[in-house]
């Protein structure tokens, strides 16, 4: 298995073999993503890396092994992993317990393994990788970033990077449109590589993806499709546990557990009520899908129109949460869609029917592109 992948161990021409660099080949719209260069490449380096499922994260690592190629490493002192692959993290620590002599040793989506970190931390203390810059892949930001904090003092130069689906400053400057041409566009295939791509089977992957991962920690593929269908059919309104869980039959409490899954697998994001500095976890919540492409897939399967309006916030909502790492929103007689990092932003369709309080800011269509790209930035 391993040899099969680590095609560069046994030809120069290994990029003929590698499936993940064939098919970035066929891509016609490609780039190098700037993730692979924020990994540090001296030892002794920990890396954690985590995003959502089809968002390139394994044809990153596999050009960054490019890279180490052709700027001289040797071709046997580069292990890959695919821990997909793997069936039990005893696998999983034979491997390792052999692997101390490669430079760089990549192990891709092993927050599907149970225990993963007990086998990589242990090899840590025991001084295995001293020589090494080992870099960890995953899908569930929970799992990677929790156990992540379990590594503190054993991490060297190591950093954490997110790999998320293009924000639309990098969609504008990856397809060359003009940005107020551009923001149509990205509304309809996001940012994932697969979608700019206009893949046709991308939609019914990114779904099975995301049911297999569910499946691996213990959830519904099913209900979880059921409470995104309400989330939809809601949007973009603000909502409670309770609201969503009445037409299901189910409690609120399995909502809530559901949604903080969803927001682990990068799948929503969640605004809570936010008045001054006290935010109410208990208030109606702005649910928010965090890929254009993946809110019209779900909603396509489940039969609903998505309103323009509701893609409109979305985006704003999830730039601000990329930019400021938290959003809210707030109401009273007005309701102000998106608060984050000072900001106060009113997200409209239109031109606006009424004044809004002071240092709120207007964002319509017309604004939407320019407002996008300053986030971006």
């Amino acid at each position: 298995m391993l040899e099969r992948s680590n095609p560069w161990w046994s030809t120069s021409e290994w990029e003929k073999e590698d499936p993940d660099i064939q098919k970035y080949s066929r891509m016609d719209m490609k780039w190098a993503p700037d993730w692979i260069d924020e990994i540090p490449l001296e030892p002794f380096s920990l890396n954690f890396v985590v995003g959502p499922r089809q968002v390139g994260k394994t044809t990153g690592i596999k050009l960054l092994v490019r890279k180490l190629i052709s700027s001289g490493f040797e071709r046997k002192s580069i292990l890959y992993l695919n821990c997909d692959l793997l069936a039990s993290f005893r696998e999983l620590r034979k491997v390792l317990e052999g692997a101390d002599r490669f430079r760089f040793i990549f192990l891709d989506e092993v927050t599907g393994l149970e225990y993963w970190w007990r086998v990589v931390k242990g090899l840590v203390d025991l001084g295995y990788f001293k020589d090494s810059v080992l870099t960890v892949s995953g899908s569930s930001s929970l799992k990677l970033w929790r156990f992540a904090e379990s590594f503190a003092g054993r991490r060297g130069k190591g950093r954490n990077v997110e790999v998320l689906p293009l924000n639309f400053g990098e969609f504008v400057g990856v397809t060359g449109i003009e940005p107020e041409k551009a923001l149509q566009r990205y509304l309809q295939v996001g940012g994932f590589p697969r979608s700019l791509n206009e893949d046709p089977s991308f939609g019914e992957d990114l779904l099975l993806s995301l049911d297999r991962e569910l499946s691996r920690i213990g959830r519904s593929a099913r209900l979880a499709r059921e409470i995104l269908y309400e989330v939809l059919r809601k949007s973009p309104s603000a909502v409670s546990y309770q609201a969503l869980a009445g037409p299901l039959g189910i409690s609120h409490v399995t909502v809530r557990e559901y949604l903080e899954v969803l927001q682990d697998t990068f799948v929503l994001g969640v605004a809570f009520h936010k008045s001054g500095e006290h935010v109410d976890f208990k208030k109606e919540k702005k649910i928010f899908l965090r890929d254009p492409f993946l809110a019209r897939t779900l909603a396509s399967i489940s039969g609903i129109t998505l309103r323009e309006e509701a893609l409109y916030e979305w985006v704003v909502q999830e730039h601000l949460l990329r930019k400021f790492g938290e959003v809210y929103y707030w109401r009273n007689k007005f309701e102000i869609d998106c608060i984050a990092g000072g900001l106060k932003v009113e997200v409209k369709a239109g031109k606006p029917h009424r004044r809004y309080p002071r240092g709120v800011k207007i964002v319509d269509v017309e604004d939407l592109p320019r407002f996008l790209l300053e986030l971006s930035g």
